[in-house]
């Protein structure tokens, strides 16, 4: 089994744009699933999902790095009580921005729930990139 997913986009948007989307909890809010986050290393964060027929998911986790243009933090699914990390990488490329993501540590997971939470986080995280390129299309260019 794999054990990192990476998703890897280049965005034609400037590297603030995108930090700021990643970082700022309205901003995640908007593209993700509402947020309480703050970029600071220490901080205990909650993301919560809008209630469906499988109910609502709670991430928590907390900031381990926020630096300008790399954010790591770990992730603990509710009713679950296994950490993994997600890492957020931007880099300049001429006038684009390219944004890498890891999501490392689903091997915590036990046996068949590894593959499961692995399937499930790949499919969510292609999800969250095109939320976020919507959200930058739409929102950040209207401004």
């Amino acid at each position: 089994m794999n054990k990192t997913i990476t998703k890897e986009k280049v965005f034609n948007h400037p590297i603030e744009q995108i930090w700021n989307a990643i970082t700022k909890a309205e901003e995640i809010s908007t593209w993700f699933i509402q947020a309480d986050f703050k970029a600071e290393v220490g901080f205990n964060y909650t993301f919560k999902s809008e209630p469906n027929e499988k109910g609502c998911t709670t991430i928590s986790g907390t900031v381990k790095e926020a630096n300008p243009y790399k954010l790591v933090y770990t992730w603990v699914v509710a009713d679950t009580k296994v950490e993994t990390t997600v890492t957020w990488k931007l880099e300049t490329q001429g006038n684009s921005t390219k944004l890498i993501l890891e999501h490392s540590g689903i091997e915590n997971y036990t046996g068949e729930t590894a593959i499961v939470m692995f399937e499930s986080f790949n499919g969510g995280w292609d999800n969250c990139i095109n939320g976020l390129t919507t959200f930058l299309k739409e929102v950040v260019n209207a401004r």
